[in-house]
């Protein structure tokens, strides 16, 4: 199975990731697996249906990243290249609830309260979230 994570990933740590992730899933909820297959059928359909999302998610948190940090086009003043980059470091590793935040507030300009409404969660939840992103933007920028 991990040379299947390993060849769909074409990365080791993410590949030794999903399989963490398979077998968790399974410790913790084993009737998940309904006895249909036999058992190393049915962990190396997992397995690939993990890798595969994965791949998914990292090209759609790719084109969001790089459809909304983009300078703005309307007028407002567009990040210096080095924000845009650090913006861009950052957007790419934390969690995915902290994107579209970030983006709305830091690139966008939206008030909180604006974000709120967009996301539908509280103004509190976006204040917390977008306290999140700015520790791991303060962290990557104290990284040598």
């Amino acid at each position: 199975m991990l040379r299947r994570a390993r060849a769909i990933l074409r990365n080791e740590a993410e590949a030794e990731e999903v399989l963490q992730e398979v077998f968790a899933g399974l410790v913790a909820k084993p009737e998940q697996f309904h006895g249909r297959s036999a058992l190393t059928t049915f962990l190396y359909s997992v397995t690939t249906h993990r890798c595969l999302n994965r791949l998914r998610d990292s090209r759609n948190r790719t084109r969001l990243v790089d459809e909304v940090v983009r300078p703005a086009t309307t007028g407002t003043v567009a990040p210096t290249a080095e924000k845009q980059t650090l913006l861009r470091q950052v957007l790419s590793r934390v969690d995915e609830e902290l994107v579209a935040p970030a983006v709305h507030y830091h690139v966008d300009g939206m008030s909180q309260t604006e974000i709120g409404e967009q996301l539908g969660v509280s103004r509190r939840k976006v204040a917390e979230l977008l306290e999140r992103f700015d520790a791991a933007m303060k962290k990557q920028t104290e990284e040598p």
